[in-house]
């Protein structure tokens, strides 16, 4: 449904987007994550045709964006980072607005509101002026705008931006949920929204993908994954060490499996123990962690530690 080749956008000497590639099918939520100024919301406004790109072809269900970007625009509902409406409109006028801008008239466009607002929960301020209500609901009638034609595609720049815990968790269930028959792509800093959320996660760093995968293959990358944290009586650093590297962890050894090793630890653990007469009180192995894998692959490398 969306398909990225070669992407580049250049701000006079700043190359903002720098040669990204990749496709979003029918199905998936992808988050497109990336630090402040990584490229993230610059990629999905050429998306939308919002920008133009500098070089590069995007395609939204078989349209050129930039040579068919009509029939490519009927196909996205798009959520800006900065979502914007008119303050003076009440959320029934200003849907009512969007619904005729993509051409719903009658009993469709009454039926698309009705739909929208039980979606995004917007039925408590719907007659209430956009000036007056919180960020969140501000938020969510903006999303409510992007989904009023029921569109194949879905961009969303930072779609849980300002909203509250409870808030959160309502949109990314609605997204999770859209996703199973639209292609969604949303962007996020939010570590725990890829979990939450996506199918698949792209990592964009000063322009360039920097990893891609499902969320267990980018835990895959941490160093702590395969890791096994063991606390037991009699264990000592000098036994385990025999197993990899080693670590004090509290009142548990954390030992790392050596580079390349393609057997899981526990079972070696566990023989090591029985034959040392360890009495094991607890025993996990760790699945790496997502935030120590984005603050590894975009931190510049003097920062790092």
């Amino acid at each position: 449904m969306i398909r990225i080749d070669n992407l580049v956008k250049s701000f006079g000497a700043k190359r903002a987007v720098d040669g990204v590639s990749f496709t979003v099918e029918r199905g998936e939520v992808v988050g497109f994550l990336g630090p402040n100024g990584s490229g993230k919301s610059t990629t999905m406004r050429m998306v939308t045709g919002f920008y133009p790109p500098t070089s590069g072809r995007i395609t939204v269900g078989g349209h050129d964006v930039a040579e068919a970007p009509l029939q490519a625009k009927r196909l996205i509902g798009y959520l800006p980072e900065s979502a914007a409406a008119y303050p003076d409109m009440t959320v029934e006028g200003f849907l009512r607005f969007a619904a005729q801008m993509r051409g719903l008239e009658g009993d469709a466009q009454k039926k698309a509101i009705a739909r929208v607002v039980e979606l995004c929960f917007l039925d408590s301020v719907l007659h209430q002026t956009i000036d007056t209500l919180s960020k969140g609901y501000r938020h969510r009638t903006c999303l409510a705008q992007a989904l009023i034609h029921d569109p194949q595609v879905l961009v969303l720049d930072e779609p849980t931006d300002g909203l509250d815990p409870n808030q959160k968790h309502e949109v990314r269930n609605l997204i999770r949920e859209l996703g199973r028959s639209k292609a969604v792509i949303f962007s996020t800093h939010i570590l725990e929204e890829v979990d939450a959320a996506c199918t698949r996660a792209i990592i964009i760093d000063r322009g360039r993908i920097v990893a891609q995968g499902t969320p267990q293959e980018l835990r895959a990358l941490s160093a702590l994954a395969g890791a096994v944290t063991l606390r037991a009586e009699g264990a000592t650093e000098q036994a385990l060490a025999s197993l990899g590297r080693v670590e004090r962890v509290g009142g548990a050894w954390r030992v790392f499996p050596p580079a390349g090793a393609a057997a899981p630890l526990v079972p070696a653990v566990l023989e090591l123990a029985a034959r040392s007469g360890w009495r094991i009180e607890a025993l996990r192995t760790e699945e790496g962690q997502l935030d120590e894998v984005f603050r590894r692959i975009t931190l510049p490398d003097t920062v790092k530690k």
